[in-house]
């Protein structure tokens, strides 16, 4: 979700993005209409105009047009109700409900796609790792390097005691991170922290800034003695790319051994940054060849695209890619998992199950709203998807939030070295938690994630 620090998309079951950092919503994003031909504008923007937009729309490009329910709109006095019980509901074996699409305003989403830029605090907890748990400490997860919540010296592994007076047992037990969201620039949230013993105060003013979708570049050596690259991809968005081409043009001058893939906090974002991403790690042998295919509904089915892979000269060729993921990696980040493991590419998991999201969208414009409806399915070369309980890891971890993250002491980057040297995948018990399996996490029921979950065919 955009984060806890920003007002993003308005998610159809949790209404006001909960906590964590960006600016969307859940699956958003696009500037583009429907998906083959564009269903025509509303007449207006008065409220029976739009539900009457929305009934086109939703039967001409939802993905789950034909399982939807069709509720008369007469009874519903506002759109967002209408818009939730239009919205397919699980009834159909093996293909959970839709809890992705939603709106967010198109001044966000402009600001977030075309600018790279978000309005927030620039702070994250770790309330949804906990689930609820009352007996571990809420910290602080990320921070955004250029945000306002950095420039106050908020870091991650701070303990939050409170927001804006709530205490944080409270705010975790009612799984409610509202007040991380601002509504307009000026905002103010005010933070109990501690650090090391010590506790302070910090206030925050919400504000528009640059994020940084990837950081932390650099190479290390492993205590085996190897060649380790370490990359870690916040967001796919095309503002990437110029640290991508930097990132591995220095791991391909190094010759590095091994390579980790962050992706823990990736929620996703356009098609075309992941496509691009995975091509870096592919190499050259799987130029041209599937990426994902996009498959639209039956009535849709012209739009139905491919992309393939890149063949770009700072790609890097290594036995297998590491990376680290858990319950935030959702959307177009695991459909680069998908997209490598489709050609062969040997991809390890670090950390927890990943969100579960095979689907995206083709974002559309109305009424100063950027809708994003589930318009496709995506697969790899192999016709491999529908991973609807996400992606196990294959060496489970916790996180404890306290290292920065490419730390060693950090407990997935620590695994990662460990498995880069040939060792086992450690055995974690990061003060009392520990990775939850996507069987798990089914039988306490649906997925829930505070990351914006984007897949956008551009």
């Amino acid at each position: 979700m955009p984060s806890a620090l920003c007002r993003p998309m308005q998610h159809t079951v949790r209404g006001l993005c909960l906590a964590a950092l960006l600016v969307l919503g859940a699956c958003g994003g696009g500037d583009g209409g429907a998906p083959a031909g564009s269903v025509a504008p509303p007449a207006s923007c008065g409220v029976d105009d739009q539900k009457a937009w929305l009934v086109r729309y939703l039967d001409e490009a939802y993905f789950w047009y034909r399982l939807a329910p069709r509720p008369d709109p007469a009874g519903f006095s506002d759109l967002d109700s209408f818009f939730r019980a239009r919205l397919y509901d699980g009834s159909s074996a093996g293909i959970p409900r839709d809890r992705w699409s939603g709106f967010t305003s198109s001044e966000s989403f402009q600001r977030f796609y075309g600018e790279g830029a978000t309005l927030g605090y620039g702070l994250a907890v770790a309330g949804l790792e906990l689930d609820r748990d009352g007996t571990r400490p809420l910290l602080v997860r990320y921070v955004e390097p250029a945000s306002p919540a950095a420039a106050q010296g908020v870091a991650r592994g701070d303990e939050v005691l409170s927001i804006n007076g709530r205490a944080a047992g409270e705010l975790v037990a009612a799984d409610d991170f509202a007040a991380l969201t601002p509504a307009a620039e000026g905002d103010t949230l005010t933070l109990r922290l501690k650090r090391d013993g010590i506790e302070r105060s910090a206030t925050v003013r919400a504000a528009v800034f640059t994020l940084a979708p990837v950081q932390g570049a650099q190479v290390l050596t492993t205590p085996g003695g190897r060649k380790l690259g370490y990359l870690m991809v916040k967001d796919m968005i095309a503002q990437s790319h110029p640290a991508l081409e930097a990132a591995f043009a220095r791991f391909r001058a190094e010759a590095v051994d091994e390579l980790v893939l962050d992706l823990r906090y990736n929620g996703g974002g356009l098609v075309s940054t992941g496509n691009r991403l995975a091509s870096y790690l592919a190499g050259s042998a799987s130029a041209g060849r599937t990426y994902a295919t996009l498959r639209f509904n039956d009535r849709q089915s012209g739009s139905n695209q491919r992309y393939v892979f890149d063949r770009l000269g700072s790609a890097v060729t290594l036995p297998r890619v590491l990376v680290l993921a858990g319950r935030r990696t959702c959307s177009a980040s695991e459909q680069v998992v998908n997209g490598l493991r489709g050609v062969g590419v040997e991809v390890e998991l670090i950390g927890e199950a990943t969100c579960g999201k095979p689907v995206g969208f083709s974002p559309v414009n109305a009424c100063s709203r950027t809708w994003s409806i589930v318009n496709f399915e995506s697969v790899n070369e192999r016709g491999d998807g529908r991973y609807w309980d996400g992606f196990e890891p294959t060496c489970a971890v916790a996180e404890d939030f306290r290292a920065p993250m490419a730390d060693p002491a950090d407990a997935l980057m620590g695994a990662a070295l460990a498995r880069a040297d040939g060792r086992a995948c450690p055995v974690t018990a990061a003060a009392g938690a520990r990775p939850m399996s996507a069987r798990e996490r089914r039988a306490t029921g649906p997925w829930r994630t505070d990351e914006r979950q984007d897949m956008i065919p551009r």
